[in-house]
Parts: C-alpha cells; sequence; structure tokens
C-alpha cells in the first residue's frame, strides 16, 4: 500500500500562502489519481482540488477556485496544493489522498494522509 506523508502546514495571516506537499512511497505514483481534502472542526471532511495520474486534468471545490492550485511532479513523488489569499475559513486539517481510479472521492481512496494542520488568523 501507498504510505502519504504530509508537510507544509502552520499558522499564517489572512490574506497569506501555504504550500503544501505530500510525499508517497511506492514507485506506481504516477498510475494514481491524487487529491486534497479538508476537515474542520465540527465538520465533515469535504473535498478541495484533485489532479489526475498525467497531471493534465484538475478540479477545485467552488470555496477555493482561484485561489489553490493543486500540482504534482511525479518523478518526486509528489503532490502540492499551493493555497494563496488565505481566509480564516480555511482553516482545517488537510489531508492528501491517493486513488486507483479516475474520480478522487471520499468513497474511492486507496490511501490517506495523517493530515497537516492549515490555521489562517483573521
Amino acid at each position: 500500500q501507498v504510505q502519504l506523508v504530509e508537510s507544509g502546514g502552520g499558522l499564517v495571516q489572512a490574506g497569506g500562502s501555504l504550500r503544501l506537499s505530500c510525499a508517497a512511497s511506492g514507485r506506481t505514483f504516477s498510475s494514481y489519481a491524487m487529491g486534497w481534502f479538508r476537515q474542520a472542526p465540527g465538520k465533515e471532511r469535504e473535498f478541495v482540488a484533485s489532479i489526475s495520474w498525467s497531471g493534465s486534468n484538475m478540479r477545485y471545490a467552488d470555496s477555493v477556485k482561484g485561489r489553490f492550485t493543486i500540482s504534482r511532479d511525479n518523478a518526486k513523488n509528489t503532490v502540492y496544493l499551493q493555497m494563496n489569499s488565505l481566509k480564516p475559513e480555511d482553516t482545517a486539517i488537510y489531508y492528501c489522498a491517493l486513488t486507483r481510479y479516475e474520480s478522487v472521492i471520499p468513497t474511492r481512496i486507496d490511501s490517506w494522509g495523517q493530515g497537516t494542520q492549515v490555521t489562517v488568523s483573521s
């Protein structure tokens, strides 16, 4: 099973930026679609962004469109989430996810990372 390790979370002021990274073990990383989800206190985990195995197709939640960018480097077995113009409502634990399917949805996730905390102060 592919293991995922996130990094890059932290505390930032509103309007600031952070870049999250997710490093995957295993030699078949490039075969999987990848995604980011987040979970705020008292709320359900929600989809943030996803990227196809080739990196040619990306999807975003409406709440982050125009502010967040997902990318991947298959040579480094790493997926990134660049987060700009951060808002207090972006505060959550961010989880990296991997799936063998085309659709990056919670019921089709093969591996989850442990999560990284992002806190945006007002």
